[in-house]
């Protein structure tokens, strides 16, 4: 079952983690490449700041965005701001998150994402707990995939591969890391690959942070799986 308050708190912790370790960087290397194609470390901090706002919009039943162009036009806006902003930026809108999390609320209700998506409220620290973490990885300032929390990794790769589980492009695949296996793809038919690999290439391959040069498979490539 999901514990939205125990998730809460994990995504503080995140976001601690990931505030003391950029606040070592300075106004130029914020303007540098993060890990996502066309995307500086500022853009990166930039999205973390307007997801906070956007999940704390679905908290409260508005939209999670006003349009995806206006979600881009503030990233790119905000993007360019000098570290101290940024920092502030990001400790005041996860601060803003924490409150509209600890506020009585029906947990069990269906809330509506970006295009479309919906999902229990409970899983929404979770989420943003995912974005926390991965984007900490994007950042590149030495916190990698091995570095996240084992519970994390775990949660956020049964998620992957539930994604992905049913997808008509994604042929039949077995995951495992010799202790543990997950099911995706087009999990009708019989399994078409197994690839085998530590946890963290694993979820760096299904999250799109790693291309699978660290996983093996039981004979042929790796399936090509499509965008998050």
């Amino acid at each position: 079952m999901i514990d939205h308050a125990r998730d809460l708190v994990s995504v503080h912790d995140a976001t601690e983690r990931l505030l003391t370790a950029a606040a070592k960087l300075d106004n130029a290397a914020v303007t540098e490449p993060s890990r996502l194609p066309g995307w500086t470390r500022g853009h990166i901090l930039a999205h973390l700041a307007r997801n906070a706002d956007a999940l704390v919009n679905v908290l409260e039943g508005r939209p999670m965005y006003v349009s995806a162009e206006a979600r881009d036009a503030d990233i790119e806006r905000d993007a360019p701001r000098p570290l101290d902003v940024q920092l502030t930026d990001v400790r005041a809108t996860a601060a803003r998150f924490q409150d509209t999390g600890a506020a009585p609320a029906d947990w069990s209700r269906t809330v509506e994402l970006r295009n479309g998506v919906t999902d229990s409220a409970s899983r929404v620290p979770f989420r943003r707990w995912v974005e926390v973490e991965l984007h900490h990885v994007d950042l590149g300032i030495g916190y990698e995939l091995e570095d996240l929390p084992e519970e994390f990794v775990e949660r956020e790769t049964d998620f992957l591969a539930a994604r992905f589980s049913g997808h008509p492009d994604v042929p039949s695949t077995r995951l495992t890391d010799g202790t543990h296996a997950w099911s995706t793809g087009r999990t009708a038919d019989a399994p078409a690959v197994t690839v085998t690999g530590s946890r963290p290439d694993l979820l760096g391959w299904l999250a799109g942070r790693r291309d699978g040069a660290g996983l093996t498979t039981d004979g042929g490539p790796l399936p090509a799986l499509p965008p998050l």
